[in-house]
Formats: C-alpha cells, structure tokens, sequence
C-alpha cells in the first residue's frame, strides 16, 4: 500500500527554467563527465539544490529531472541509464543501489478529470535495497530497508523491509538474509 498521497502539482516558471539550466548542465558538464568522477557529479548536483551525502555514485547517464528533489545519503547509487523523474521527492537511503535502465515516477495525470491534471507523491528508496535492472517504481512507493526488487519488476505499491519481490505486479519470492 502506497503510504503517500498523491497531490496536484503545478510548475511555475521559475521551475521550468531552472529545469533548462539544469538540461544544459546535465548535458555539457555532467553526462559528458568520465564515470569516475563521481565526486564532480555529486558538486553539480548539489549546485543545484540535491542533498548528496560523501560516498554517493550518481553515474553520468543518469538523467534527473530535478535535482533539488533528489536526496541521496552516503554511499547509494543511481547507476548508467536510470531516468529520476523527480517532480516530487526521491530519497535513496545509505547503500541503497538503483541498477542500470531503471524507472523512478514521482509523477503521473489523473485521468479521472478533464484536464488531465498533473499529480505527484514522493519515492523513497531505504538504506540497503536493491532495485534490480529496469525495473518501474512509481509514485508513492516506499521500498524497505533492504529490500530487493527483481529485474523488469513493475512496482506500484510499497515494499516490506527485507523482503525480495518479482514480476508485473511484484509477489513475494523470499526474504533477505545477510550473512555477516
């Protein structure tokens, strides 16, 4: 069960142009930028509002929508390819690792209405999970401290700590342990 509301969202525009900076930015400084250098990625992020803790590893081909809704704490990953869309919040917590080609959707439309509003809930990734390669997380999911989501796994509803979970929608496949 998702544990955030989903709430309308209007960009204003100073948000849209701090997005095109932030596009210019991300194109000519940081995705251009070798994949080792994380510690320059993480100063470009920062410039423009993310909280990044030492330790981080955003790769330079993952695309971020805006980074001053990006929180990422020591030693997490956003890893190549990975599309953050963060209209609202997204928080990856300590050693918490976003594989290559994954999803993160902090936005969708309510259908339900006319217009087609635009809504948002935060995503919030906690310390020691795992979401495997190309997997979706949509808005308002929280993934558990330690948790694994399988590949190509589509993730709506939030996920229980230490539990590892598969497929389109996710079932239960076991439970982690760690031995130390």
């Amino acid at each position: 069960m998702n544990t955030h509301r989903l709430k309308k969202q209007h960009l204003s525009r100073s948000n849209k142009l701090a997005r095109l900076a932030w596009n210019l930015v991300w194109l000519f400084l940081y995705r251009p930028s070798p994949v080792p250098l994380h510690s320059w990625r993480r100063f470009l992020l920062r410039c423009f509002g993310a909280t990044i803790e030492e330790g981080a590893h955003p790769y330079p081909s993952a695309k971020i929508w805006a980074p001053w809704n990006l929180t990422m704490r020591k030693h997490s990953c956003l890893s190549h390819q990975v599309d953050c869309y963060c209209v609202d919040k997204i928080e990856l917590g300590a050693h918490a690792t976003i594989s290559q080609y994954s999803y993160l959707c902090t936005a969708s439309h309510d259908y339900t209405q006319r217009d087609m509003p635009l809504i948002t809930a935060p995503i919030i990734i906690g310390d020691n999970a795992w979401v495997t390669a190309d997997v979706f997380i949509g808005p308002g999911v929280t993934i558990g401290e330690g948790a694994v989501i399988g590949a190509r796994s589509t993730v709506t509803r939030s996920v229980l700590p230490w539990i590892v979970v598969a497929g389109s929608p996710p079932k239960v496949i076991g439970s982690r342990i760690l031995n130390d």
